[in-house]
């Protein structure tokens, strides 16, 4: 058996499947068929050699039968055809997948490995598998909400950007999934995923993704790291007063422009004067200070810019500015410390984590539905966990890395 197999390979799967330790349940009625914790494994295989196709995958346990024993499969009998591992995907449950993730991370935990006292939150887009999205391609009006893939009726538009500066306008549309992941900023492996549509906002499920991780382990007293994408007020105040912790956050301007202003804090006007204060408003639970024109009430000032608001037959005339009060816990972080500079660069792991996930072949997809999408990310993310965990047991430090781990087996 081990003829066409490496040994090193062999040793590394017999290693990884021996950690894992999870039963799914099986059909209540009709034919048995291949065990599904088997075909979980083959999951697993397709994601630790980074296969993008389910026809690799066939290929690599078809020459590889001591592997597919491994995996659990009877190697005297056919193994899984691609309809097969097409139809599993299609119909497992993804709340099953998403119970043997939390029991690795629970595990990885009591072990010390994962750790909640630092985690980011990011999200990675994963590529549908539609014509529209081929740059080769020649389809008309292929990225208009009209238009949608027929090919993929769950996918949905979303936008990349060319990078993260809020005053670069590059960005290209894509018809995408979205893998939001929460990770451990220490260990750098990920403690809960979700798998939405590409035009879901990050910062939207940033409250779930959060409520459903502290069931797993708890995230009392954390420190949350994210980018701008989740500078929103509410979750600030979920991180402070839910789970009593600290939020590193940059803030997102929003089109907001930088106007100068004076020592006490007045901002000046295009004229170059400094405006006087003319009360507070309160408005969408925030306080702002109103600036006014100085020569608001005068008779016979002149605005020196010709403002269009000075000829305005009104008796206030002149520009007006307003400048939020600082009363709530976002707008009380104080970004330029070098504290939050320090713990807010942790926040790379989960780009690097990103950029592992992506190597497993999940930047593009080749189902082309939601259920298969969320259950292969989920997958993916799961042979990320036994990788570590199968690399924790044998004594080896290389859990973030399967390759590393095959060399030292």
């Amino acid at each position: 058996m081990t003829l066409f197999t490496s040994q090193s390979a062999a040793a590394f799967y017999d290693s990884l499947f021996s950690s894992l330790d999870f039963t799914l349940p099986g059909a209540a009625t009709g034919r048995r068929g291949f065990p599904k914790e088997a075909m979980v494994c083959a999951f697993i295989v397709m994601k630790c050699e980074g296969f993008s196709q389910i026809t690799d995958l066939a290929d690599y346990l078809d020459n590889n039968r001591i592997i597919a024993h491994y995996c659990g499969f009877n190697i005297m009998k056919p193994l899984p055809s691609y309809w097969t591992y097409d139809r599993f995907l299609k119909k497992m449950d993804n709340a099953a997948l998403k119970e043997i993730m939390a029991a690795q991370v629970k595990k990885l935990y009591e072990m010390g490995i994962v750790d909640a006292s630092f985690i980011g939150l990011d999200s990675t887009p994963v590529m549908a598998n539609t014509k529209q999205n081929n740059p080769k391609s020649f389809a008309k009006n292929k990225f208009s909400k009209e238009n949608h893939p027929k090919s993929d009726p769950d996918c949905a538009l979303g936008v990349h950007s060319a990078s993260n500066q809020h005053n670069e306008r590059r960005y290209e549309f894509y018809w995408e999934y979205k893998s939001h992941v929460l990770v451990d900023c220490i260990s750098g492996l990920p403690i809960y995923e979700l798998t939405t549509p590409g035009n879901v906002a990050d910062s939207s499920v940033a409250a779930e993704i959060l409520a459903e991780a502290d069931r797993v382990i708890s995230l009392k007293e954390c420190t949350f790291l994210a980018d701008k994408g989740y500078d929103v007020k509410s979750i600030y105040n979920t991180v402070k007063t839910v789970y009593e912790g600290e939020a590193f956050i940059p803030l997102n301007p929003r089109g907001t422009k930088a106007s100068e202003a004076i020592s006490v804090g007045n901002p000046i006007c295009e004229a170059g004067l400094a405006m006087h204060k003319d009360g507070k408003t309160t408005d969408n639970g925030r306080t702002r200070q109103k600036y006014c024109c100085p020569f608001r009430q005068s008779k016979t000032g002149v605005c020196p810019c010709n403002h269009k608001n000075w000829n305005n037959g009104k008796k206030n005339r002149g520009c007006t500015k307003y400048k939020t009060i600082p009363d709530d816990y976002r707008l009380s972080i104080d970004r330029s410390c070098l504290c939050f500079k320090r713990i807010y660069a942790l926040r790379t792991e989960c780009e690097r984590y990103n950029s592992r996930f992506k190597s497993t072949g999940q930047e593009r997809l080749w189902v082309r539905n939601g259920a298969s999408a969320a259950n292969l990310n989920t997958l993916a993310h799961i042979s990320a966990l036994a990788v570590a965990l199968a690399a924790v047991l044998h004594g080896s430090h290389s859990y973030r890395s399967a390759k590393q781990l095959r060399r030292s087996a």
